[in-house]
């Protein structure tokens, strides 16, 4: 059956929300020094931020390189040129493990991602701006929650379950080309309907220039704009933000995500 139905999911901050508890700064103060990057000359969640994430995040998201070539090339070439290029690995190796290792999908996202995997007539996307190494760990972190997925490298007819990741298709989700892409090789052109689920960077960490609060309502009328001329097809956006994160407890915010999660699940059920 040619779906006629497409659902897309953010990754960060929406289907896996300890990435986004990774990157507060008291956490990620912890992972710097105890991967080893605090003594290659990245000595504070600010620095991490400005010196390494933000100036190699354009190359490090469209392409194959990956978190860690980023990583091991920018500290070489701004904080430690003079050490051993084995050292300066092994430090951006452990930290990006411990990264992914925090990544896995939130598990009370279980029982509707089941549904949708049993469901026909609708092709489930995650579609993220991500590192090259996340496509390979999102397949896995799918596959214990019993979800088989694909990547959207491939060219596939009624998939299911799509791991659409800009790394792997060379442009971000706010280009038009990443979405004339996933059509084209999926072959969706009888998709009518669309519920696009997203948190548009809100609840990403202050010091990621990628969730910048004044970017989030841009992002989101990019998107569904972008959507609806390339398929075309009705676009329902369901903004996955969970407020006032800086003001909560972390108790606080997993109670909140868990709401928005059943709430959410509950759409998804809807639109169904």
């Amino acid at each position: 059956m040619t779906p006629e139905k497409l659902i897309i999911f953010d990754y960060s901050g929406t289907l896996s929300l300890n990435a986004v508890l990774f990157a507060r700064p008291g956490n990620l103060m912890k992972e710097l020094r105890e991967s080893g990057l605090v003594n290659l000359g990245v000595t504070s969640p600010e620095i991490f931020w400005k010196e390494i994430v933000n100036p190699t995040w354009e190359e490090g998201s469209t392409t194959s390189v990956g978190y860690k070539g980023v990583m091991v090339k920018r500290i070489r070439e701004k904080f430690s040129p003079a050490m051993s290029d084995d050292i300066i690995v092994l430090a951006a190796s452990r930290f990006v493990e411990s990264y992914f290792g925090h990544s896995r999908v939130d598990k009370r996202w279980k029982n509707i991602l089941r549904i949708l995997d049993e469901h026909p007539g609708v092709c489930v996307v995650i579609a993220t701006d991500h590192y090259a190494e996340a496509t390979g760990y999102i397949l896995e972190f799918l596959g214990e929650l019993g979800v088989q997925a694909v990547t959207a490298k491939e060219t596939f007819v009624n998939p299911g379950f799509v791991v659409a990741n800009s790394a792997d298709l060379g442009v971000h989700k706010a280009d038009r080309r990443f979405w004339e892409i996933l059509k084209a090789s999926l072959r969706l052109d009888a998709v009518r309907r669309i519920l696009l689920i997203d948190d548009f960077g809100f609840n990403e960490m202050e010091g990621d220039s990628y969730g910048g609060l004044e970017k989030v309502e841009k992002r989101k009328k990019t998107t569904v704009g972008l959507l609806e001329e390339i398929f075309p097809a009705s676009v329902q956006a369901i903004p996955f933000m969970i407020k006032d994160e800086q003001s909560q407890s972390v108790g606080d915010e997993k109670t909140n995500s868990g709401t928005l999660i059943t709430e959410t699940s509950m759409i998804v059920e809807r639109f169904l």
